[in-house]
Parts: structure tokens; C-alpha cells; sequence
């Protein structure tokens, strides 16, 4: 047999889902991995810094040819490749299209696929679906961060925005935080907000009590973690605003998504913890100052807080830092944490070569050839 020849795996999403792609809890043990290994610096991702959250197309508003897409909510296409060291070593990339529009064809917003390659020779390991991959690291992300942020015996958590990230975040702090028993939920449409519900009766029936809220003060109050997964195509001014005084003393304000607060308590009082200082400093460089108009992640915004001096480098915590324990989870008791995700190819990376090795070692997937020898070697 030739050493040139190449095989690879592919996954389609039914081969995902019998891999163990939406079991939460594996999930978050393995982001939990991923942190350690970030913490120890033992990445790569794109940019000039390895920081890069990747490399997007969008469209302009008036486009000069017949044929190219033009400029719309989520009109892009992106690629987010990756190298992760430690215990994975593995190298690989997630791409997708996405456009908002794809929903009145009965397609998701996104349509994901990854590739994982052979960090040595960049041979592909395996091609996958990658809607589910992202979705579930995605909410995996926001429970390893309750582990470690979220108050001792958390029982009640705000939702404001029951959508998908909402409900895989829930399911991550369901698996991290199973002291949790009260929800409070805010939505936009009843369509959603009922789909939450039924989610909920369906996956967690140790939760006593389900609210449905008017009001995002109403969703927050007495909250031990509050959960933000809206979402806005508009300017930085229509995100939305979580009042300090709505949030409980130590609460966890969770933010895979928008949301804005007051500058002078995310810059004097609130513990700002993010994913990886080097992303945020990445986006910082490509975005002009005020960031945090163009990219809605309140991480952002710690470092617009940096360039008008109100706070300093040292302010910003790592994650991968607090679960190394190089740095405390917060300073006093009472102090509200403001976690912020923003989202990294290392993290698909992590996932997909886990459910890659459940589906290997199951005999899940469809073997393919990319070459027996190659032709211009």
C-alpha cells in the first residue's frame, strides 16, 4: 500500500448526532481541556497576532456585477482555521456561508462544515457538518464559565433570549450548575418563548418553576446567572442594556451575545472575565475605535474602556486563567461577573476531533479517497 495515499472521514449531520455531537456534558469537559490548553498558549489561530477569530467576505451595498450577492443581515462568508497543541494537536478550519434570508427556505441562518488535518502533513482527517458542532460548543462555552463564575449553588437563571444559543446554554449550566431550579424567561415573539418552554419540559425536569417575563429588569432580578442571547443588526446604541441594579450582588451576566451596561460599573465594579485577551485584541486592531459599535461582544468594549484609560490590561481576565488557577474567579464575594464569548476555531477544533474519534472507533461515517498517489507530488 502507498504511503501517498489519502483517505478522510466524512460526517454528514445524522453521523454527528450518532458521534455524540450534542451529548452537552462530554462537550464541556472538552472546552474545559481547551481553556488549559489556551492558558498555556499552545494554539494558533489566523492573523498577524495567531489571534484572529478568521477571515470574512462580506458584500458591498451595491454591488457592480449581476451575480454577487449584495451587502444584508448576515450576508458573509468565512473561514476560521486553527491549530490546537496539548492533547489534541490537531489542525483544521471551520467554514461557512450565512445569510438571514435562508430562513424562508427552511435553512438555517448559517451552513457550517469543518475539516480537521493531519497537523504534520495538512493531509484531511475528516470533513463534517458543523451546524451542530458550533451550536453545541457554542453553549458548552458559557458552563464551563459558570463552573467557575456563576455563585455556589446557583438556583435561578434569567434568559433573555430563548433562542438556540439560549438553549444550549442552558443545557451547559444544567450539567455545570445542577443546583439550578427557577428560570425567568424574556423573548421577543411567543413562537419563541413557547419553543423554549417546551424545550425545557422536554430536557430538565428537575427545574420547579418556569416564568415567562415582560421585562428584562424582571428576567434579572434575583438572578444567580443571567444568560444574554439577543441578537442586532443595528447600531451599538440598540443593543440591549442590562442595569446594574437589576442584577443580584455576585450574579454571572453571561454574554454569547449584544448587550450593553453602564460604562462607569463595567469599568469600576464589575469582574470582566473574556475567552482569550489575544481575540479581543484582534478584533480591536481590525475595527476602528469605538470597537464595540462593530462588533457587539461586550468584551469589545473592555478594551474601548482601555483606550480612554478607564481601566488596564491587568483588568481583563482570562478564562483559561481562572481554570489553571493563575488568577481568582473574582476579587470579593458580591462581585458581578460579566463573562464574555465571543467564539474561536479552537473550540471547533476541540469538539470536532471528539466526535471525529467517537465516529472512528464506532465505525460512523462514510470513508472517502482523496488520492491513491498523486499525480504532482
Amino acid at each position: 500500500m502507498s504511503e501517498a495515499k489519502i483517505d478522510f472521514l466524512y460526517l454528514n449531520e445524522q453521523d454527528m448526532v450518532k458521534a455524540g455531537v450534542m451529548e452537552m456534558g462530554d462537550c464541556v469537559e472538552v472546552m474545559e481541556d481547551m481553556f488549559r490548553v489556551l492558558s498555556d498558549g499552545d494554539y494558533m489561530m489566523a492573523g498577524h497576532n495567531g489571534n484572529s477569530h478568521g477571515a470574512m467576505v462580506t458584500f458591498p451595498e451595491d454591488p457592480p456585477f449581476p451575480n454577487m450577492p449584495k451587502d444584508g443581515p448576515d450576508r458573509r462568508f468565512m473561514a476560521m482555521p486553527a491549530y490546537l497543541g496539548g492533547k489534541f494537536n490537531i489542525a483544521g478550519m471551520k467554514w461557512y456561508g450565512s445569510n438571514i434570508e435562508n430562513k424562508e427556505r427552511g435553512l438555517p441562518r448559517s451552513i457550517l462544515t469543518a475539516m480537521l488535518n493531519d497537523v504534520v502533513t495538512g493531509a484531511p482527517i475528516a470533513f463534517m457538518s458543523a451546524n451542530l458542532l458550533s451550536a453545541y460548543r457554542t453553549g458548552a462555552v458559557p458552563g464551563v464559565g459558570a463552573r467557575y463564575l456563576a455563585p455556589k449553588n446557583s438556583k435561578v437563571v434569567g434568559v433573555i433570549g430563548p433562542g438556540v444559543m439560549n438553549k444550549t446554554s442552558l443545557s451547559s449550566f444544567m450539567y455545570t450548575c445542577p443546583t439550578i431550579e427557577e428560570l425567568k424567561v424574556k423573548g421577543r415573539s411567543k413562537s419563541g418563548v413557547d419553543g423554549f418552554l417546551k424545550f425545557v419540559e422536554e430536557s430538565f425536569p428537575t427545574i420547579k418553576k418556569v416564568t415567562v417575563v415582560d421585562t428584562m429588569e424582571e428576567a434579572c432580578k434575583d438572578a444567580d446567572i443571567v444568560t444574554m442571547g439577543t441578537t442586532s443588526t443595528m447600531g451599538m446604541e440598540y443593543y440591549p442594556f442590562i442595569e446594574e441594579k437589576w442584577l443580584k450582588p455576585g450574579a454571572l451576566l453571561s454574554c454569547p451575545a449584544c448587550v450593553r451596561v453602564d460604562d462607569d460599573f463595567l469599568a469600576k465594579r464589575a469582574r470582566k472575565v473574556l475567552e482569550n485577551y489575544g481575540l479581543y485584541e484582534c478584533w480591536a486592531e481590525d475595527y476602528p475605535y469605538p470597537s464595540f459599535a462593530s462588533v457587539g461582544i461586550i468584551g469589545v468594549r473592555y478594551f474601548d474602556l482601555m483606550h480612554d484609560g478607564l481601566i488596564t490590561r491587568d483588568d481583563i481576565i482570562d478564562l483559561g486563567d481562572i481554570i489553571a488557577g493563575k488568577k481568582p474567579a473574582r476579587e470579593f464575594e458580591d462581585q458581578i461577573v460579566v463573562n464574555s464569548i465571543g467564539g474561536m476555531p479552537v473550540e471547533d477544533l476541540a469538539w470536532g476531533l471528539h466526535v471525529y474519534n467517537n465516529a472512528k472507533a464506532k465505525g460512523i461515517g462514510t470513508p472517502l479517497n482523496l488520492w491513491e498517489t498523486p499525480l504532482m507530488a
